[in-house]
């Protein structure tokens, strides 16, 4: 009986259903962890997420000021500093991403009148957020915050978010920034 090839995507499914458990993915391409689409698909609903928020008013208005990441990057900087270092860095506002993301989805649940579509692209973010938080896992990102250099780390800079669509601006942006850069530069190196 011939050997059949199963598609990119079931990969990528069984993938993300047994790192969380540190299984292998039998037949799985090596380090599909690092496979570029994978990160393309939560950019893509990233950015969906903030261009549904863009249109909406008052409904899209989170009442209150949260605390994100700031996702300016200078790619000079970035470079120059050490891989483990940006682990710290990409940990670290990938955990405050997440509060902010729950915080906002905490001040949808209790709003009087929430924005329908919000609700899916609120849900889709934390899917997202936590399989990506899975994934740094198995660059070993998280690994990186126990070493001694992670104390001497400069502190996270942060700014507000007012707005979902802020909120999900920061979330792609941050993505596209940092995450993209950290997960391609410890990819190259083979770093895990």
């Amino acid at each position: 009986m011939g050997v059949h090839e199963c598609p990119a995507w079931l990969w990528l499914l069984l993938s993300l259903v047994s790192l969380p458990l540190g299984l292998p993915v039998p037949g799985a391409p090596p380090r599909l962890v690092c496979d570029s689409r994978v990160l393309e698909r939560y950019l893509l609903e990233a950015k969906e997420a903030e261009n549904v928020t863009m249109g909406c008013s008052e409904s899209c208005s989170l009442n209150e000021n949260i605390t994100v990441p700031d996702t300016k990057v200078n790619f000079y900087a970035w470079k120059r500093i050490e891989v483990g270092q940006q682990a710290v860095e990409v940990w670290q506002g990938l955990a405050l991403l997440s509060e902010a993301v729950l915080r906002g989805q905490a001040v949808l649940a209790n709003s009087s009148q929430p924005f329908e579509p919000l609700q899916l692209h609120m849900d889709k973010a934390i899917s997202g957020l936590r399989s990506i938080t899975t994934l740094l896992r198995a660059l070993g990102a998280q690994e990186a915050i126990s070493l001694p250099d992670a104390a001497s780390a400069a502190p996270l800079r942060t700014i507000t978010a007012d707005t979902f669509c802020k909120l999900f601006r920061v979330y792609s942006n941050f993505l596209r920034g940092k995450l993209k850069l950290y997960t391609g530069e410890a990819c190259r190196r083979g770093d895990r």
